[in-house]
């Protein structure tokens, strides 16, 4: 996996240039004090977890030839109180971010393969990786001067 870069623009724009010249526009819409010029990071965190179910799902389906026509994964996030949090199975105080999600199935499936697919849906690497615990640090210089 290639290194994201992150460069800062004018205002809150950020460039985002990723893999071989790629590239895309970050930035907060003008009620946070942005220009609404690209998605704002709840968006692109959101966007990568839904892209995630529905490859997953997706490739699921080929393997197992089953007629999966298209995925539509819609999601919302929002922060609150953890005593509010009626899912949260551990004991937790402040906020926490609360992510919910509906997947919808499209191709002649049975119900059968739309259940199976539905619980394919929740081991996604991005489902995972964000209902683990992360740890963020600092590049070491020689990896970042790369």
């Amino acid at each position: 996996m290639s290194d994201v870069i992150v460069t800062s623009l004018a205002n809150l724009k950020n460039e985002v240039s990723y893999g071989n010249y790629h590239t895309l526009i970050t930035d907060e819409p003008i009620e946070a004090g942005g220009e609404d010029a690209g998605p704002d990071p709840y968006t692109l965190l959101l966007a990568a977890l839904g892209s995630c179910i529905s490859m997953t799902t997706k490739l699921y389906a080929k393997r197992k030839d089953w007629p999966l026509e298209r995925v539509v994964v819609r999601l919302r996030q929002q922060r609150i109180h953890a005593a509010d949090c009626v899912a949260c199975t551990k004991e937790t105080e402040g906020y926490v971010h609360h992510i919910e999600r509906s997947v919808t199935f499209e191709g002649d499936l049975s119900a059968e393969q739309h259940a199976r697919l539905q619980e394919i849906a929740h081991k996604c690497p991005v489902h995972k990786t964000l209902a683990s615990p992360i740890v963020v640090t600092d590049l070491k210089e020689e990896a970042a001067a790369d």
